[in-house]
Formats: C-alpha cells, sequence, structure tokens
C-alpha cells in the first residue's frame, strides 16, 4: 500500500495537518461526521496569539472557583453528572497550578503558539484569503484601574508573557477609550498584549486551507465513524457506510476523541468543556482589537459577518442540552462592553474544547498502538495551536525527527 493517512476530525487541527502532511506528499483523507470546521473551530473567538502561553491551571486558581461559579457573571459551570469524572481530573489539574509546574507548561505553549501568526499566512499564501488574517492587539480590559495596574506589574499572567518576550503595556481612561471607542466607561483601565493578530474568520480560514489542501490531493469524507481497529500494520476505519483504510491514523476529533480510543484500552484525562458564542450581524459598532473583560472572561472581536462575544465554561456531557439563559447573559455582558452595540439580529451557537488538566495537547504515536498517533486536547488554544501542532505531527510521521522535546506533549504522559 502506498504510504497514507486517514485523519478523523476536520476541524482546524485536522486540517492544518492534512495540508502539512501533504505537502511533505503523503496520501491523506480526512474524515467527519460533521462538514468541515463546524466545531470548536467554527465558533472561537478568533484570538491567533503568540502570547497565549498561560495554561488553565496557575497559582491560586482554587480560590476563585466560587466566584467563577456563583459570582455576578457566571463564569464556570460543573454538571453533577460529570463529577465521577471531573474529580480525578481536578485533582490532576490542581498539581499543575504550583508556579513551578506552571513555566514548563508555558514553555511547551509557546513553542506552539509562538509560530501561528506566521504559519497561517504561509498556508493562506495563494488561496485569495490572506486578508483573513489581521493584526491587532489584545486588549484586557479591567474595571479597576488600581487592579490593572497591580495585575500588569505583578500577576503571573504578564510576568510570564514578558518573559517570553511578549510586548505588554498599560493604558488607562482615556488613553484606553482612544484606543476602543466603543468600550463601554465600566472599564477604566486595560493592560495590552501587542503584536498579535485576529481571524477575522475561523471557519473561512479553514475552510481556505482545506481547499489548498484539496488541490494536492487531500480528500475529505463526511461519515460518521464507528469504530477502529488495527489490521496488520494497517488501520481501519469502520464508518456508516464504508469503510477506509490506512498505514496511519491520527485521531484529530477533540473532545470526541475520548469515546474513540476507550474500545482500545486507552485512557486519556480528557474533558468536554463547552464554550458559547453570541454573534450579532448587525453590530452598529466595532472594535479594533480583539477585547476580553477581564472579570468575566468575555472576548469579543470585530469579525467578517459581524461582532462575536464569546465566553464561557461549562463542564458537561458532549450531548447534553446547551444552558438556554446563556444566549442572554453573553448579550448582557456584551452591552456592558460596548453599549451602542446592535443586539437586534444574534446568532447563538455552543460547542466543546477538548481540554486536559495541563491545558496541553497530545501530540505523537501512542505506545503499543504502531501507526496511530493523537494530534487533540488543544484546550483553549486550538486556534493559536493548530498549524505548529500539524507541522510537528507531520514530521513525525514522515519521519523527519523534530528539533525538540516532544515530551511534554507525548499520549502516553498520563499513564
Amino acid at each position: 500500500m502506498t504510504e497514507s493517512v486517514t485523519i478523523v476530525g476536520a476541524g482546524m487541527v485536522g486540517i492544518c495537518t492534512a495540508l502539512s502532511l501533504a505537502e511533505r506528499g503523503i496520501n491523506v483523507r480526512i474524515i467527519d461526521k460533521a462538514a468541515p470546521a463546524q466545531g470548536a473551530t467554527f465558533g472561537n473567538a478568533g484570538i491567533i496569539s503568540p502570547w497565549s502561553i498561560l495554561p488553565q491551571p496557575v497559582p491560586g486558581i482554587w480560590k476563585n472557583v466560587p466566584n467563577l461559579m456563583f459570582g455576578r457573571h457566571k463564569v464556570l459551570k460543573m454538571h453533577l453528572s460529570q463529577f465521577p469524572r471531573l474529580i480525578p481530573w481536578g485533582l490532576r489539574f490542581m498539581r499543575n497550578t504550583p508556579e513551578p509546574k506552571v513555566e514548563p507548561i508555558a514553555q511547551a505553549m509557546f513553542t506552539l503558539c509562538e509560530p501561528s501568526i506566521d504559519l497561517y499566512r504561509s498556508h493562506l499564501q495563494g488561496t485569495g484569503h490572506e486578508d483573513l488574517v489581521a493584526d491587532a492587539w489584545y486588549v484586557h480590559a479591567f474595571r479597576s484601574e488600581a487592579q490593572a495596574k497591580d495585575w500588569f506589574d505583578n500577576a503571573i499572567d504578564y510576568r510570564l508573557r514578558r518573559k517570553f518576550g511578549a510586548n505588554v503595556d498599560f493604558v488607562a481612561n482615556d488613553e484606553l477609550h482612544k484606543l476602543e471607542p466603543a468600550l463601554g466607561p465600566e472599564f477604566t483601565a486595560a493592560v495590552l498584549v501587542k503584536d498579535q493578530a485576529r481571524a477575522r474568520s475561523p471557519e473561512k480560514i479553514a475552510l481556505a486551507l482545506l481547499e489548498k489542501a484539496r488541490k494536492l490531493g487531500v480528500q475529505f469524507e463526511q461519515t460518521e465513524l464507528k469504530h477502529i481497529e488495527r489490521d496488520g500494520n494497517d488501520w481501519t476505519v469502520h464508518c456508516t457506510d464504508q469503510t477506509f483504510k490506512s498505514n496511519r491514523l491520527v485521531l484529530a476529533a477533540g473532545a470526541w476523541t475520548r469515546k474513540i480510543l476507550k474500545p482500545l484500552g486507552i485512557k486519556a484525562p480528557l474533558m468536554a468543556e463547552r464554550g458559547y458564542h453570541v454573534q450579532f450581524q448587525d453590530p452598529g459598532v466595532e472594535f479594533n482589537h480583539s477585547v476580553m473583560d477581564v472579570d468575566a472572561k468575555l472576548v469579543a472581536s470585530s469579525m467578517a459577518d459581524g461582532m462575536r462575544v464569546a465566553g464561557a465554561s461549562e463542564f458537561c456531557d458532549i450531548d447534553a442540552k446547551p444552558d438556554p439563559k446563556r444566549q442572554a447573559l453573553l448579550t448582557k455582558q456584551a452591552k456592558v462592553l460596548a453599549p451602542d452595540l446592535n443586539t437586534s439580529n444574534p446568532s447563538f451557537w455552543h460547542g466543546h474544547r477538548p481540554s486536559f488538566p495541563d491545558s496541553l495537547p497530545m501530540i505523537g504515536e501512542y505506545e503499543n498502538q504502531p501507526g496511530l498517533f493523537a494530534c487533540f486536547g488543544h484546550s483553549h488554544y486550538g486556534l493559536m495551536m493548530a498549524p505548529k501542532s500539524g507541522e510537528i505531527l507531520s514530521d513525525v510521521i514522515a519521519g523527519r525527527k523534530p528539533n525538540m522535546d516532544l515530551s511534554a506533549y507525548s499520549p502516553m504522559r498520563f499513564s
């Protein structure tokens, strides 16, 4: 059989991996039960940041959990049905919160995030969609100037970013509102993370890259996976109406990957962490940069099709019904962020982030499962990490030894 790879998952991670593999001369097929780029890729906030290197587990986060769950902004929700899995996951999470553990994780995140802007622009070159990646800053907006200044000077968020080379600045009052005139008066100061970019449409970027990959021979099949099995030296993927066989199999199905692995006896501490967004088609206002309400953990970004406001972390089963109150809450929070926002024409979305307790994805081959590769678990950072993850895994599959230590992303690191 000619060297071939099947990728399960047609989100940004799967598409970037397919494109990188095709550029290395490898035959690739992507399968997904949904149309391409309709999961977490479709719904994210559009930030493309070399400096999104702070993991979710940080020192002292446990003290803030009650406020995240029950405070004014209702950022975090945990379904009781998830507690049997969430408790051991949370204990692993907490073991990663001491600062001596945070910095190595940040380094591993930086490896994946740092080249994201350049890689997207390289991938989009020649597609006619180069304008979908726009230069931008990340405006972390605070209600309290004193709190903003204290965080800017002392918080691990900005200390780590500066240590890794980020250009971080502080603005307040008139200077802030001159930078972002649409921002509400409740916000008095901001920390600016510069030298970033934003996606004008994450979905359109993914589709443009898939089209480029198709021109290099990549095939896409929309069909539902039933199970996978090792067949001699190959992997067989059984789907609803057809079967595919290849030398290599890449699992890039995000939060759904855990269920695919379970029949093989492979356990992964992967939680489905639902997020939401509301997009306003005729917003009437625009942000010049990506803006985050630090208290509400809410991100707003002006995109090609309107203003998108994204946020919330909800630990729930993948098939759980969405919270019907979330659209109203996000809309209310959006009006605080941008009081003149026209909210009359909204669209509502929800989807699942695939989250490991250390905020790092799995990238690489499974031990004792030759030809089976992981490329999933990118948590809140999938858009930033996708192109480099695809490059790394493609080099591994093509037999090109990456010039870096990949142990932080090992599929066996929780075994």
